[in-house]
């Protein structure tokens, strides 16, 4: 469940969310292996460490997601990719089936990303993501599958019904991930062959990839327009 995420990562050049949902499957699928009922189980390492892994993991995941989703500066970025892995490390420690270290944490990103989005509308007079195709297609249900997930996690699960019920969450987050990743961003710094200097040699050039919401805010394409 946890490859088409991964291979998403890699395809979008995502390389630090494709490293956390590595870590993830890896010590989600032998923590799950270690944690069966009955006589037979495989454990490669302490229970402990193992269940661990596989909490922070998942949190990370979510943690990298929506914060991949804000499209921020790449130093920015990995601050906050830092940040909450030390964050989440300590929460875990402290309370490692707390309801708020999953909540805290989602809510946090998502306020980071109403920020960023808020400001990236203002600044180009329009919404953002400005393709209603961005927000039906990707946004609303991966959204959908991830807010199942967490009502999941936080008001279903139990000790009786945690086998099932926590492999639907990570199939649930798994599944979001391919909704919610945003793609790849592709930066051109070629200068387009129609453009040409007017007036004091300023002109505004408007980037029809990144209206789109297809890439980030750096670079003209070739398919760039540029009027004074």
């Amino acid at each position: 469940m946890f490859l088409p995420p991964v291979a998403l990562a890699i395809r979008s050049r995502y390389v630090l969310e494709a490293a956390v949902y590595t870590f993830t499957m890896f010590f989600s699928t032998f923590y799950h292996a270690c944690d069966q009922p009955g006589i037979v189980v495989f454990c490669i390492m302490d229970y402990d460490v193992l269940q661990f892994c596989d909490f922070l993991g998942s949190l990370m995941s979510v943690w990298v997601t929506v914060i991949a989703m804000a499209r921020l500066q790449p130093v920015v970025k990995q601050v906050l990719y830092l940040l909450g892995a030390m964050l989440l490390s300590m929460a875990l420690q402290l309370d490692r089936h707390g309801l708020w270290n999953l909540l805290g944490p989602s809510l946090f990103a998502l306020g980071i990303l109403a920020t960023a989005w808020t400001v990236r509308s203002v600044r180009r007079r329009h919404c953002y993501p400005p393709t209603w195709r961005r927000w039906l297609f990707y946004l609303c249900p991966g959204s959908l599958i991830a807010g199942s997930a967490i009502l999941l996690y936080a008001f279903v699960e139990t000790r009786d019904n945690y086998f099932y019920i926590h492999s639907i969450w990570h199939m649930l987050i798994a599944g979001s991930v391919g909704f919610l990743l945003p793609p790849r961003a592709k930066t051109d710094h070629r200068v387009p062959s129609g453009a040409r200097a007017r007036g004091c040699g300023y002109q505004l050039c408007i980037n029809e990839q990144e209206e789109l919401g297809l890439v980030g805010s750096g670079g003209a394409t070739v398919s760039s327009i540029c009027a004074s």
